[in-house]
């Protein structure tokens, strides 16, 4: 199989699909690579290194998905680059099509094949695509969280983890998972008081054992939630589910309950934000205001650090690459029950039902 590699082209993305290691072993293997030139860059990978590791290098991302059977990406495709598709191209990357139905409906007429990483789940209900850069952004949200609660920033003035003798920031995690989990480490190592939310006793039991005595685990109910929202400093938004929109756990009259200053690091924002006023913002300008709250919703933050983020996801997808490249969509999604759950649209057909159902658009359940 040829498999192709473009440079990323969504703004301040600085990630590649895939790492030198990766084009030797699927070369060994009989296969093709090619990369585009420059694509690795920003990662801190010369084109030298995927040459000698076996590829070919093209100029240009057009030429990538001319030659490709199988595009190995990180984030969706731009408008720019769904015009290069052609049917039955098979694109392994990040989607999250239910926060975006212009992407849907025009990757449905492209007729190629989405292979979603975010929905690549296991019979034990993980993501094993998607956790490495939930951990990132876990925790790069309280990174970026102190920071914004700066005055110059705009935000509230408050050191995350106060002084001597002055309380510190109040921090309040919506959803337990991985994203939460390790906003609540980073925040907590800071010296935050720290509240983590969520629906599964279960997690919360779980979290309740391992996260330091500066941390209370909280069942989340609504109550619970404007009551948190009443007292923080810094909210992060941490929740998920599979293939679906995000739900909105912070409604708009929410914010008149906030503090003026308060920052929200909306990482769910890539499924669609759990915050009623969430928009995509990017790296280049983060944040914006609604009634004195400050709202950073950048889509791609991992894309900020790809000397850790590039790696941490490689070495995840390349089992996935290889075994996408040996046996193809069809029979892949025969034999991995996880393949399955990753095709979100196959050839003109939603084939996920959180997508399907994200619009009211048809579902085929053809890898069912």
């Amino acid at each position: 199989m040829i498999i192709g590699v473009p440079k990323e082209i969504k703004p301040d993305e600085y990630r590649v699909g895939m790492l030198p290691v990766g084009v030797e072993d699927l070369v060994r293997a009989g296969h093709k690579v090619i990369m585009e030139a420059g694509a690795g860059f920003a990662s801190g990978i010369s084109d030298h290194e995927y040459l000698r590791a076996g590829a070919e290098i093209v100029s240009s991302g057009r030429d990538v998905y001319e030659a490709a059977d199988l595009i190995v990406k990180v984030k969706e495709p731009q408008p720019s680059e769904i015009a290069f598709l052609r049917p039955g191209q098979v694109i392994f990357s990040f989607f999250h099509f239910a926060a975006d139905r212009n992407l849907t409906e025009q990757f449905l007429a492209s007729d190629a094949i989405a292979v979603a990483y975010e929905t690549l789940q296991d019979d034990r209900g993980r993501l094993p695509l998607l956790t490495p850069m939930s951990e990132v952004a876990g925790r790069m949200s309280i990174q970026e969280g102190a920071k914004y609660l700066e005055r110059p920033q705009m935000g509230r003035g408050v050191l995350l983890g106060g002084v001597t003798g002055v309380a510190p920031a109040r921090v309040v995690i919506l959803g337990g998972g991985v994203v939460g989990s390790n906003a609540a480490k980073m925040a907590a190592g800071l010296g935050a008081s720290v509240a983590v939310l969520d629906i599964d006793l279960d997690r919360l039991r779980y979290l309740s054992d391992v996260l330091p005595p500066n941390c209370a685990v909280l069942f989340s109910d609504r109550h619970t939630i404007r009551e948190q929202l009443r007292q923080a400093d810094l909210i992060i938004g941490a929740v998920l589910i599979p293939g679906a929109r995000a739900p909105r756990l912070i409604q708009e009259e929410d914010l008149q309950r906030m503090p003026p200053g308060c920052v929200i690091v909306d990482v769910a924002i890539d499924q669609g934000g759990c915050c009623a006023t969430s928009r995509p913002t990017t790296h280049a300008q983060p944040i914006y205001l609604v009634n004195d709250i400050v709202h950073y919703c950048v889509t791609n933050i991992p894309g900020a650090v790809p000397r850790t983020s590039t790696p941490a996801l490689c070495h995840a997808t390349l089992p996935w690459v290889k075994r996408l490249a040996d046996l193809g969509v069809e029979r892949g999604a025969q034999e991995f029950r996880e393949l399955a759950r990753a095709v979100n649209i196959y050839r003109g057909e939603i084939t996920h039902p959180n997508v399907a159902q994200a619009f009211d658009l048809p579902y085929s359940r053809r890898f069912i």
